[in-house]
């Protein structure tokens, strides 16, 4: 199996020194070469036809953002991760360059890290992302489980009362496509997680603010939910969700990482599968690792739905893939699709008395084997 190829790309000698070596140690990467600017990389791009790009937010002559509008005017699909500070503008850059169409991002170790510890960051966060963009140049496993058919449970239809929705790698874009088109009178409060360290999850609140009709403002502890709200997990801290009255409110906690993330999609799962029952409905969409599996049976299991995106329009199947091979997706739909069926399962859920007959589920596209 051919390795996987990258292209570093920062103007810093001792990151690229640091990024060549870190990642060629890895078996099946090899840096094929790496560039001090984006006009060298440009032109590295069409001569080494690399299967990934490493590039940094800030650099002379063409920074990160000039040079990804050019590399997806030419390579739209090749996968690009960011690299940048874990800072204000940093952040703002970086969800400036995801909306041009990066693929993920990864931040920068401090300056003042050691090499040892530098070097395990770029191993802890990177190296994983690399994976999972690029899983055809990877050897797969001998034995990977089918996907298992979807399941559907024949139940009383309960009204919708609140919507969760879970991501990570691709999330900041498809949260772009699916709130804005959330309406402003929506009944139900939305909860979300998006992996993200601090500062990046309150700007990208503010940014879906500007853009949605529904409000959106970052989780905070003792914020009560209401109908037509959507508070989005701050970074480093999980997000739970507890009964209050004939609502509810938020809890924020730093307990321990799930699947090395906080926040983590699976604790919020779990409290609104225990505070609201069966009146959940749970969403699944792009992302790496199996975040949110746990979480999606919970919800199922206390008689709520899930829905998560398809395998085409992900850009990466690995959290709503895993859900699905587990069983526990009611129904899979395209990413552009997402916003309408949410709003339809809300609004039709809460038209029609909870002791309906049983539910007959909305016609979904299947997802592709892997």
């Amino acid at each position: 199996m051919a390795p996987i190829r990258i292209l570093v790309v920062d103007d810093s000698v001792v990151i690229r020194k640091m990024l060549a070596d870190t990642l060629s140690k890895q078996t099946g990467f090899e840096v094929v070469a790496w560039a001090g600017d984006g006009r060298i990389a440009l032109s590295k791009i069409w001569q080494l036809h690399p299967d990934l790009v490493t590039l940094d937010v800030e650099m002379p002559v063409m920074d990160g953002l000039e040079t990804l509008r050019e590399l997806r005017k030419l390579h739209p699909r090749l996968p690009v991760i960011m690299f940048s500070t874990l800072t204000e503008r940093g952040a703002a850059t970086t969800l400036d360059a995801l909306s041009l169409g990066a693929s993920d991002y990864a931040t920068k170790p401090s300056n003042t890290a050691s090499q040892a510890v530098a070097i395990a960051a770029i191993e802890a966060e990177l190296i994983p992302k690399i994976k999972a963009l690029c899983p055809g140049t990877l050897p797969k496993p001998k034995t990977l489980p089918p996907p298992l058919p979807r399941r559907e449970r024949p139940r009383a239809k309960q009204p919708i009362e609140i919507v969760a929705i879970g991501t990570s790698t691709g999330g900041p874009n498809a949260l772009a496509e699916v709130l804005p088109h959330i309406p402003k009178d929506f009944p139900v409060p939305v909860v979300v997680v998006q992996h993200m360290p601090p500062i990046f999850t309150r700007l990208l609140a503010e940014r879906l603010a500007r853009q949605c009709a529904i409000s959106v403002a970052e989780g905070s502890t003792g914020a009560s939910l209401c109908p037509g709200r959507v508070w989005i997990a701050p970074g480093d801290f999980h997000m739970t969700v507890v009964r209050a009255g004939l609502g509810g409110r938020l809890e924020i906690n730093q307990n321990p990482p799930e699947h090395s993330c906080r926040p983590a999609v699976d604790p919020l799962f779990r409290s609104v599968a225990a505070a609201f029952q069966a009146n959940v409905l749970g969403v699944v969409m792009t992302g790496m690792g199996a975040d949110g599996v746990i979480g999606a049976r919970h919800i199922r299991q206390a008689g709520g739905e899930v829905i998560i995106q398809d395998e085409p329009s992900s850009v990466v199947w690995g959290m709503p893939g895993l859900v699905y091979a587990a069983g526990q997706a009611d129904a899979v739909y395209p990413l552009d699709q997402l916003a309408q069926e949410i709003t339809r399962r809300v609004l039709q859920s809460r038209m029609v008395p909870a002791t309906a007959t049983e539910h007959q589920p909305h016609a979904a596209t299947e997802p592709r084997s892997q």
